[in-house]
């Protein structure tokens, strides 16, 4: 475990990523290589919906700065340039868009080994300003964040959370959506290594009385596959099959079927990335 709580995003990730990554609904294909100079180069090119996409990212490190550009299709570009500890237990961040320059922000990051403080602000005139805080320990953290629009000098989003971590498990609770929302989520790990594991979470949206269960796991067949599933109370029921084909080489397949809809045509991903 970490020396700290944590940033307010750790906050109910552990669940979130059990019940979303890597499952897919379009067709991946990422290759990714490495210069003598440290520059790692990604090239990835997805098909969705009969349209084709792709993007190359470049990754660049050096001592305590770490610069990423992405390229895409559309000629967007995204700069996001990384340097830790300007000032001691600090990261600085700063993403620059092109051509949504208003989208570009700058971001502080403090640790301490009881709190965490992020920061960030827009890089236009009327900049967006979020902020967060999070106090407690490895085990228990606490914590809330915010948005504030300076054009119309309003809050635009408030959200508190709690969580609970042992070395085997994890529980979170977080209120958010100005309080219209409540989503509490376990994750119990089988083994030492984490790859097996239970999740079940559970959402109530207040102002809809709308409620939303799902539950999903994941389990280690081998040393190099992994199957997982969820299943939530609307009846969708997605799996993924995951394989290293080869060391740091991944084939993901993905699947999701409405379980009270057999007449629907299921949903199919894959992902192939290799890396060298």
């Amino acid at each position: 475990m970490s020396s700290g709580p944590g940033l307010f995003l750790d906050i109910g990730k552990k669940a979130k990523d059990l019940l979303t990554r890597d499952y897919l609904s379009d067709h991946k294909f990422s290759v990714s290589t490495y210069s003598e100079s440290g520059v790692a180069l990604t090239t990835s090119t997805v098909r969705k919906g009969g349209y084709t996409s792709g993007d190359v990212v470049a990754l660049y490190k050096y001592k305590n700065t770490a610069t990423e550009l992405k390229v895409d299709t559309e000629s967007n570009i995204l700069a996001t340039v990384t340097i830790a500890n300007i000032i001691p237990s600090s990261k600085t961040v700063a993403t620059i868009k092109h051509p949504l320059y208003q989208s570009s922000k700058l971001e502080f990051q403090y640790f301490h080994p009881h709190a965490s403080l992020t920061a960030a602000v827009g890089l236009n005139q009327t900049p967006a300003i979020d902020f967060s805080v999070t106090l407690g320990t490895p085990t228990f953290a606490l914590g809330a964040e915010a948005g504030y629009e300076t054009t119309s000098s309003k809050l635009t989003k408030y959200t508190a959370g709690i969580s609970v971590t042992k070395p085997d498990s994890c529980a979170s609770v977080i209120l958010g959506d100005k309080g219209d929302t409540i989503k509490a989520s376990y994750v119990h790990y089988l083994d030492q290594s984490k790859r097996s594991a239970a999740v079940g979470e559970i959402s109530r949206r207040f102002s809809t009385n709308e409620n939303t269960f799902t539950v999903g796991g994941s389990c280690a067949i081998d040393n190099l596959t992994q199957v997982k599933l969820k299943l939530n109370n609307h009846g969708s029921l997605a799996t993924v099959l995951q394989h290293e084909v080869i060391p740091k080489s991944l084939v993901t397949i993905s699947s999701e079927f409405d379980t009270k809809a057999l007449d629907k045509t299921p949903r199919f991903g894959v992902a192939l990335a290799l890396k060298p």
